[in-house]
């Protein structure tokens, strides 16, 4: 007998949890740390609702923005590691911050598990049209014959939008006055009415703009073009080796079972990449990734090593 229970003890130990072989077993809430109507916001409702549709399990949307995305991410960071708690977040929580605040409440490589990177978003260098430019080339001609003349805006210090700003300036040897603003619409806004002659922006926010006559957009800020838009060339192929793509990506709790991650992982990635998905999101010229746990953690590796000469450089500080 005592032999009897023995095995079936090991038998019982050798078993994955029930959570891991039938994940979701109870609602599952995705944490966006931005408000609602906010980009990352609209990327989570629409994996809520295909996962609802193919796993008949509730997906809840709990929005927790504040500190630069940092509460959001935090709260997925401290949330109980057994699948019922994910999150979507995006390059600055997971990547830029780090270098930017003294300190954060949770430390991306050791708190939070990379399930897979979501979705890429090209930026795009836009001017205005009274610059009397047509390429990166002549833009940076221009701001070399009068240094410190020319402003960009941005949607705040420490954004993609700035350290993209700082890193064309950087790469090409020129000066330019930084110009913050609140979000996307008003930095466009401020490109517009030139109060600013340029920004580098998600290409969302720019290219509704371009039939105006009043803006151009002179290059994308991916590595390679983009497929949603495949005529404008890159910083790279202008002669600029920027590269300053936002893209997001799902998250876990770091101690949440490798079975777990892997079940996530199947569901989220046939979600973003299934065609109704890929045409919803292409509206708002955004491309699915749905790469491995692996690569999403070399991803946001290759952020912080790109971003951090650019902020020791400029001397940034948030906190």
């Amino acid at each position: 007998m005592r032999r009897l229970t023995l095995a079936l003890l090991g038998l019982w130990l050798a078993l994955p949890p029930a959570a891991a072989q039938d994940w979701p077993t109870k609602t599952v809430k995705i944490v966006v740390p931005f408000g609602p109507g906010s980009t990352p916001d609209m990327v989570a409702r629409l994996i809520a609702d295909r996962l609802q549709q193919t796993l008949g399990q509730t997906f809840v949307i709990e929005n927790k923005p504040g500190a630069s995305g940092n509460l959001g991410t935090d709260a997925v960071a401290k949330a109980e590691p057994d699948g019922t708690t994910i999150g979507i977040s995006i390059g600055g929580p997971l990547a830029i911050n780090t270098l930017l605040f003294s300190k954060l409440p949770y430390d991306p490589a050791k708190d939070i598990a990379a399930v897979t990177q979501l979705i890429t978003q090209p930026s795009a260098l836009v001017i205005n049209s009274g610059l009397g430019v047509d390429t990166v080339a002549e833009l940076i001609a221009l701001i070399k014959r009068d240094p410190a003349k020319y402003n960009f805006g941005s949607i705040g210090n420490g954004s993609l939008s700035h350290l993209a700003m700082e890193a064309i300036a950087l790469r090409s040897g020129t000066q330019m006055v930084h110009v913050p603003y609140p979000g996307s619409p008003q930095a466009m806004t401020a490109v517009l009415r030139g109060d600013v002659q340029m920004a580098c922006l998600p290409a969302i926010s720019v290219t509704p703009q371009v039939g105006t006559g009043k803006v151009k957009i002179l290059a994308v800020s991916t590595a390679k073009r983009s497929a949603l838009l495949p005529d404008i060339p890159t910083l790279k192929e202008s002669g600029i080796d920027v590269e300053a793509d936002a893209w997001m990506g799902l998250i876990a709790p770091a101690k949440t079972p490798d079975a777990v991650i892997a079940k996530i992982h199947d569901a989220v990635v046939q979600a973003i990449t299934a065609p109704e998905a890929r045409e919803k999101l292409s509206l708002q010229l955004m491309e699915p990734i749905g790469n491995a746990p692996a690569e999403f953690r070399a991803v946001i590796e290759r952020e912080i090593a790109r971003w951090s000469p650019v902020i020791k450089a400029i001397d940034l500080k948030i906190n």
